[in-house]
């Protein structure tokens, strides 16, 4: 078939002409797509910023109470300790809580463990630790509230007691 020069425009003006929508719902179709994974890193990124956190006030806990016998003996003070190491993490969470356990082990080649360190050893020097353990559940942003999507984020740290 031969077209003159006006037929051939003309044909292909039409053809365009039904492509012109075809970008409008490609986008209409991605854009959601791509939000949708924007804000699945966005959450991701934000618990993942309440566990480093988390991490760091049971190191932070664990560093204030193994300074001395004193220390390690001020309970409170390691949980506020631990608070003031994680503020974004103790307003946007619940249950944030602070577990406190002092152990003591044998000095010499016994492994031996106990939680009574008013003991001393028969064989060697005592040797105390401090262990902090840290822990909160958050709720993600995107699970709608009353849903029960709830992630409890952990810290730990353990420290030897300077005497």
């Amino acid at each position: 078939m031969i077209c003159s020069r006006f037929n051939c425009r003309m044909w292909r003006r039409f053809r365009r002409a039904g492509q012109s929508g075809q970008a409008i719902i490609e986008l209409a179709v991605c854009v959601p797509v791509l939000l949708l994974l924007l804000l699945g890193a966005a959450e991701f990124a934000r618990l993942a910023y309440f566990a480093i956190e988390m991490s760091n006030a049971a190191k932070a806990a664990a560093q204030y109470g193994s300074q001395n016998s004193l220390t390690a003996g001020d309970t409170t003070g390691m949980k506020a300790v631990a608070q003031m190491e994680a503020p974004d993490s103790y307003n946007a969470c619940t249950n944030f809580s602070t577990t406190i356990q002092e152990t003591c082990t044998c000095g010499s080649s016994s492994s031996a463990t106990s939680t009574s360190c008013g003991t001393s050893c028969a064989t060697g020097y005592a040797i105390n630790y401090l262990t902090i353990s840290t822990s909160a559940k958050c709720s993600p942003l995107i699970f709608p509230a009353g849903h029960g999507a709830t992630l409890t984020l952990t810290g730990h740290a353990v420290q030897e007691i300077l005497r």
